[in-house]
């Protein structure tokens, strides 16, 4: 395949007072007579990280055939329209991860597969979405971004022996060097689209109660001058995403709560709409090509947060020691599939993204599980884990894979690192490739 359109950088940004908006890849940036191989629309390897406390009713995760030839799950039901770029992987333990803090030591080993050291400062390794930012991030403004709806989580987040480090992120860029997840919006908002170099630049900016787009206007005019008609009606589709996001961030700013005493993240609609507006905002730094990695901690380790908006009031961390009590197990099912769901949402905005030959789905390696397997009994077998995305044809998709019992987890990141065109010999305690995936 050949583009024969003019070439328009893919580091265009739009700038003004401080504010930088990324664009999304437009038909301008691909140089004339080009193969599309060696062009700005060439797949770009993109990979993502979502991480659930708490484990799954098993039961209800994982579908009964193995192979091509399976029913989805109640409840990954909602990934039916991506079934082909889903592959479900059961079997898989993360033996690092097995010790007496369970809620301390899941989300800091999820992604490193290393066992920590006992020390109230942290030394465990390095977790696969760094080592990705150090491959396939140093193109973009933002090498990775690490995400989360709720702050220090709940509290299991903390232990005696091993600290807080490992129960407050799944991202280690060293052993040594736990990276914090940023759980507000406005503050997310702004480090993708930016607001001045200093606090008091931000500030300032903030008190003139001007839209982030309202400050690149003239320059988004001007270069939609230069632009055909596919690429002017692209380019006003994203920003008026972007728009749409900020005044939804604006509009949860507006709440007035400050007669209340709040825990880190307020409970029902809110927290919904928090985890929907990280999911939107991350989409759409995946397509500004502001960055090409992510980690996600869809709710807090430990987890007290309650899921209201659903008829749910009981709280996410004590309703997970369900004591095989059929009603409780029920509820569980529902917020596990609600969290399939809020994610099914982003998926659906990444296959509706041009990027290439194709979407940004299919250039994306995508990891959704937990490091806890039966929460009532703190299992750590078998994880629930689903990798989602054609990585640029990289995936195979539409499967169910069962391997032996409690092989390693670090396996299966091995095997996306290699897909994402990083080979290594060795992640963690892995033993081998999957080449089925």
């Amino acid at each position: 395949m050949f583009i024969t359109k003019k070439h328009l950088s893919r580091r265009t940004f739009l700038r003004g007072a401080g504010v930088v908006v990324g664009l999304p890849l437009l038909d301008a940036m691909v140089p004339a007579w080009t193969q599309l191989v060696h062009t700005a629309a060439a797949p770009k390897a993109r990979m993502g990280f979502m991480y659930l406390p708490h484990g799954a009713i098993m039961e209800n995760w994982t579908p009964a055939a193995v192979g091509s030839d399976f029913e989805l799950s109640p409840i990954l039901q909602p990934f039916t329209p991506f079934k082909k770029q889903v592959t479900i992987v059961s079997g898989l333990e993360n033996k690092p991860a097995i010790a007496p803090p369970v809620h301390a030591l899941n989300p800091g080993t999820w992604l490193s597969c290393v066992t920590p050291e006992p020390s109230q400062e942290p030394h465990g390794g390095v977790t696969i979405d760094q080592i990705a930012a150090q491959h396939i991030g140093q193109d973009t403004p933002l090498p990775s971004l690490e995400v989360a709806t709720e702050g220090r989580g709940g509290n299991g987040a903390c232990d005696r022996t091993y600290g807080c480090s490992y129960g407050a992120t799944i991202s280690f860029r060293s052993p040594t060097t736990p990276l914090p997840m940023e759980s507000d919006p406005r503050k997310l908002f702004e480090r993708l689209f930016g607001q001045g170099d200093t606090a008091q630049e931000r500030k300032a900016i903030t008190k003139q109660y001007a839209s982030i787009l309202d400050l690149v206007t003239q320059e988004a005019h001007d270069l939609q001058r230069t632009l055909d008609a596919p690429d002017r009606a692209k380019l006003a589709d994203y920003l008026e995403s972007v728009r749409e996001i900020e005044r939804r961030v604006q509009k949860m700013e507006a709440q007035d709560l400050s007669s209340l005493e709040l825990p880190d993240v307020p409970v029902g609609t809110n927290f919904d709409q928090r985890l929907n507006l990280m999911f939107d905002m991350i989409a759409l730094a995946y397509q500004a090509n502001l960055t090409r990695v992510f980690t996600y901690m869809m709710a807090g380790e430990g987890s007290n947060v309650t899921y209201n908006h659903i008829g749910i009031s009981d709280a996410f961390h004590p309703l997970s020691h369900h004591q095989n009590d059929k009603a409780r197990k029920e509820k569980l099912t529902k917020i596990q599939t609600y969290h399939v769901q809020a994610f099914a949402k982003f998926l659906t905005k990444l296959a509706a993204m041009p990027d290439g030959d194709g979407s940004v789905l299919d250039h994306s390696i995508l990891l959704f599980g937990s490091n806890m397997s039966n929460s009532n009994a703190h299992d750590e077998f078998p994880l629930p884990t689903v990798v989602v995305g054609g990585g640029a044809g990289k995936l195979k998709g539409g499967q169910h894979l069962k391997y032996e019992d409690k092989t390693p987890l670090a396996n299966l990141h091995l095997t996306l690192l290699e897909r994402a065109g990083i080979p290594m010999d060795k992640f963690g305690n892995s033993t081998q490739l999957f080449s089925e995936i």
